[in-house]
């Protein structure tokens, strides 16, 4: 029986973007609800035409990038440019544009009230057309584990430990060092010395750490992602994280509002829900 056959790899054919999409798809929405905004007076950054060197992409672009993300569950900066790539509802809605990752993730960076005022406007225009109800609101959240480690995060006590044992150690190598003074052995007195120094810069290290924390208030300091904290992840498991709270509307399981925490679920209940 013969099979139903494809176009030809390499046979030509004329289309246009516009061509492939329907006018129903919701990525005309996203088209024309970035147009109509006045991005100046959400606060975000606006690209200037530069006179020398490559242009910048303009800000809509990446505006209505991060909205077709949200949509559709598209959130790593990766995962974005690899879709405008490959994804036809993104060609069209970007003209064909591919911003790199770097690009992308910078523009989340540099906008955060921008964004933040956005997601209220959008949030107010979906109440607006009934497409939330108010009424029912489910809340959840999720750890997301920080590029921190374990190592790299202290509370007061963990700093008071190392501190005691630079001071233990110190005073080792120091004993060393009164029972090397009746013995010529110059090489390994060097060596105590040097540890003796590595020691005493770590300590000054901790204790600038010590006066950070307690002038930050904070019963946790991380040194690498420094809003993350040692949260609770599952059972007894402790992972340094950020704890993202949201809030669906049950009509259409749009999400109304979302909070980025560092602290546990019993402290974010009450925040979210108002």
């Amino acid at each position: 029986m013969q099979h139903i056959t494809g176009i030809p790899r390499n046979q030509m054919y004329f289309s246009s973007l516009e061509d492939s999409i329907s006018a129903e798809n919701p990525v005309r929405f996203v088209e024309a609800f970035v147009e109509a905004l006045d991005l100046g007076s959400l606060g975000f950054t606006l690209q200037t035409i530069k006179t020398e060197g490559r242009p910048s992409f303009d800000t809509k672009i990446f505006l209505k990038l991060y909205l077709y993300g949200y949509l559709n569950g598209l959130r790593g900066s990766r995962k974005l440019e690899k879709e405008c790539i490959r994804n036809l509802e993104l060609r069209w809605l970007l003209c064909g544009l591919v911003p790199n990752y770097h690009s992308i993730s910078d523009f989340r960076k540099q906008n955060p009230t921008g964004l933040k005022k956005l997601f209220k406007l959008f949030v107010s225009f979906l109440k607006d057309a009934d497409l939330i109800s108010g009424e029912v609101i489910a809340i959840d959240g999720t750890k997301s584990r920080a590029h921190n480690s374990k190592k790299a995060n202290f509370n007061q006590k963990k700093i008071e430990r190392h501190l005691a044992y630079i001071e233990e150690k110190t005073q080792e190598y120091l004993t060393q060092l009164d029972q090397n003074d009746t013995q010529d052995n110059g090489i390994n007195i060097t060596k105590i010395q040097e540890k003796i120094e590595r020691l005493k810069n770590n300590k000054i290290g901790y204790e600038l750490l010590e006066a950070k924390l307690k002038a930050s208030g904070e019963p946790q300091i991380s040194t690498t992602d420094e809003d993350a904290r040692a949260l609770l992840v599952q059972g007894v498991v402790v992972e340094i994280s950020y704890n993202i709270q949201a809030a669906v509307d049950n009509k259409h399981n749009l999400v109304v509002a979302t909070h980025t925490i560092n602290r546990n679920d019993l402290n974010a209940l009450g925040a979210i829900a108002l």
